[in-house]
């Protein structure tokens, strides 16, 4: 079952860096970004921070919204990030997957893709779940 979103989201760096959340449940979170010249490095691809920021903003996101009915918050702990091949345009594509929800720690598989549907980054990111 999907999750509602706060209404004024995104916000902050979701927001600088074009994050559009497209789906979130308790297990999966679904999300894209439209590639522009100012998420590019110097060599005209997309810029490993940005995969690596729809990463953790998926994981955190859907993290976040799950366990805020217990009175709790999710930040980011790690966020391991590996670069297959490069996106020099169109939409990166984020499908992040739960594979433990612990009381203090979730962990998440994120794939990124692009328009193809080739699979360009994979990371796995482990939120920390604390007290308010």
């Amino acid at each position: 079952m999907s999750i509602a979103l706060p209404e004024n989201f995104p916000v902050g760096f979701d927001r600088l860096f074009g994050l559009e959340v497209i789906e979130v449940t308790e297990t999966e979170a679904r999300g894209q970004v439209s590639v522009r010249d100012d998420l590019k490095q110097a060599y005209g691809i997309v810029h490993g921070g940005v995969y690596a920021a729809l990463a953790e903003s998926l994981a955190s996101i859907a993290t976040a919204l799950a366990v805020a009915v217990e009175g709790k918050i999710a930040v980011g702990l790690s966020n391991q990030t590996s670069f297959l091949r490069p996106i020099t345009e169109g939409t990166i594509h984020g499908l992040a997957v739960c594979k433990h929800r612990g009381r203090t720690t979730w962990v998440w598989e994120v794939e990124m893709s692009d328009d193809a549907g080739r699979v360009c980054v994979l990371t796995r990111m482990t939120i920390a779940v604390r007290e308010a």
